[in-house]
Parts: structure tokens; C-alpha cells; sequence
């Protein structure tokens, strides 16, 4: 397990408001684990969920636009 962080330094580090943060904890957009009161979040799984959030670039979208055209 990565560094754990805090929800103020899990909004800091994601430039969010700390209510985004709840928000998605509510909806199950982002996973973290509770202790007593408060949440943590791994940082290494953070950056994993971080990295399944790419959008391509938009040079490839149009190259596999192109691709479906012909």
C-alpha cells in the first residue's frame, strides 16, 4: 500500500473542492477506506484510477476515426 492520504490532501492533490471528493465517495465513483470517522486514500490506487480516466489525445481519435472510414 501507497501513502495514504487524507481527504484535504486528496482535493489538494486533485485541485477539487473537498465536497467533490464526498460526492464521489457517495456515488462509488472512487474508493477509500474508512477509519473511525474519517477516509484515507492510497495514493498508488488513486493514481491507478487516475490512469483509467485518460482520454486520448486528438491526433489518435481522428487517426482511428480515419481508420474506420476506409
Amino acid at each position: 500500500m501507497g501513502k495514504l492520504m487524507d481527504v484535504n490532501e486528496l482535493a489538494a492533490y486533485l485541485k477539487l473542492d473537498k465536497q467533490t471528493i464526498y460526492n464521489w465517495l457517495h456515488k462509488k465513483k472512487i474508493s477509500g477506506i474508512k477509519v473511525g470517522r474519517v477516509w484515507r486514500f492510497d495514493k498508488d490506487e488513486i493514481d491507478a484510477w487516475l490512469k483509467t480516466r485518460l482520454v486520448p489525445a486528438r491526433e489518435e481519435m481522428d487517426s482511428k476515426f480515419d481508420n474506420k472510414k476506409g
